[in-house]
């Protein structure tokens, strides 16, 4: 029997795979067994070959519409690895408080969905602490049109906005901890009863597992994606000269450069520093630009960049 199926997790050499007819344990069969360690990644949808015993076999894997993928440091070839595949958008968590948001931290997952291709939007959780903090949030990002969401679960408040953002999707959250990540799906879906933890604990035994992506079906009829390594994603394998696309809000100014090659930083005539001084955008956007652009262009895996070879 042929059927399909969204794969949710790998360990081993083994995949869960969530199915019309529920989930089964997969392994690979045929010429899926010789190719590199990417072959199959979590959110693939698979072929599934049912056999006898509730045995299953993954024979081909359908094209993927998105890859998050990363490069870790260290590493001298430009290949870069899929972690998760088929990711409808990045759904950035922070906090009004406790903790505070940080925009530096922000402007970093921005920046790794922009290279992924890979829509993004903000979550602004706990505003029942801090409201002032939204407005900021929004001027912050409004020029670059991503959508800031405010949310609250003791309110509660914004949940059926995040629902909808939810429906249908594989959304990928990302956030650092104590923002209330699981709080917000615990409250979307009460039937995870905060499992994702205890999930990927459960799952995240297999050597080729330590940050691998693990998918959670959710009752808004969507999946989330988490992550556990995306933190660690970094920046790696940016090219520098492409960085300023990923800040959206520079895009409409990166022609008026007097030089082809600008990089935003002490350039004469540069037509992005310029809008920022005059109030075009968050100043402070153009600040986060420059530091990324500091780690990238030099990357710690390439020796001889760092010689200026």
């Amino acid at each position: 029997m042929i059927t399909t199926g969204v794969v949710l997790a790998r360990t081993g050499s083994a995949y869960r795979v969530h199915t019309d007819g529920g989930e089964v344990v997969a392994t690979l069969r045929g010429k899926l067994k010789h190719r590199d360690d990417d072959r199959v990644v979590a959110g693939d949808m698979v072929e599934l070959e049912l056999h006898a015993h509730g045995r299953a076999t993954i024979a081909a894997v359908r094209p993927r519409r998105s890859v998050l993928a990363r490069r870790a440091a260290g590493e001298r070839s430009p290949r870069a690895h899929p972690i998760a595949a088929n990711v409808d958008q990045v759904v950035v968590v922070a906090s009004a408080r406790s903790p505070e948001s940080s925009p530096r931290m922000l402007d970093r997952f921005l920046v790794i969905a922009a290279a992924n291709r890979i829509p993004a939007v903000l979550v602004l959780n706990k505003i029942d602490l801090g409201r002032t903090a939204l407005d900021p949030l929004r001027r912050r990002y409004g020029p670059a049109g991503y959508q800031v969401l405010g949310t609250s679960v003791t309110q509660p408040e914004g949940l059926a906005a995040l629902r909808e953002l939810l429906r249908g999707r594989a959304s990928v959250l990302a956030g650092q901890s104590g923002v209330g990540k699981s709080s917000l799906l615990n409250a979307l879906d009460p039937g995870l009863n905060l499992r994702i933890g205890a999930i990927s604990a459960k799952w995240d035994t297999g050597k080729h597992t330590t940050r691998a992506a693990l998918v959670v079906p959710i009752a808004t009829g969507g999946y989330v994606v988490d992550t556990p390594g995306l933190r660690e994603l970094g920046t790696w394998g940016i090219d520098p000269e492409r960085l300023g696309v990923y800040f959206a809000e520079f895009q409409p100014f990166l022609d008026e450069c007097r030089f082809d090659n600008c990089r935003h930083l002490v350039e004469p005539g540069c037509g992005v520093r310029q809008a920022a001084e005059r109030g075009a955008f968050d100043p402070d956007r153009l600040v986060s630009y420059q530091r990324i652009y500091e780690e990238v262009s030099v990357p710690s895996w390439s020796s001889d960049r760092r010689r200026g070879r």
